[in-house]
């Protein structure tokens, strides 16, 4: 393989309570599986970009995710989830900008109850 990458997006989604630590928590704990799985350094994300259903409130996943010790150097940006009637709640989304080998498959990670969202990735 040669060094050459492109850019893909990677998709992901958690369920949480909507607590501080519990946010905290699940965020690390799906941006972690998607470098791992990734196999990802973070040098090479370009943005990074949440959203929360709207009962989500008592963290914001971006500063979460910097709290947590990871991602300083990066651009994020969280969002509130549109409001759809029957939509899976307590769910923070993710989808990470960033240039992979060009012949990789990308793994998006749903986890936590979020599998539901897109059971032909989980």
């Amino acid at each position: 393989m040669t060094g050459e990458k492109r850019l893909f997006a990677l998709r992901g989604a958690t369920q949480c309570k909507n607590e501080e630590a519990d946010i905290i928590r699940q965020v690390s704990t799906l941006y972690d599986e998607l470098l791992l799985k990734n196999s990802l350094d973070e040098a090479d994300i370009v943005s990074v970009v949440f959203s929360v259903t709207r009962d989500i409130d008592a963290k914001n996943p971006a500063a979460a995710l910097r709290f947590s010790g990871r991602a300083a150097d990066l651009a994020l940006f969280a969002l509130q989830e549109a409001a759809i009637q029957g939509g899976l709640e307590r769910t923070i989304r993710v989808l990470i900008h960033c240039y992979l080998p060009q012949a990789i498959r990308p793994c998006h990670v749903y986890r936590n109850g979020a599998e539901i969202l897109r059971p032909d990735r989980a």
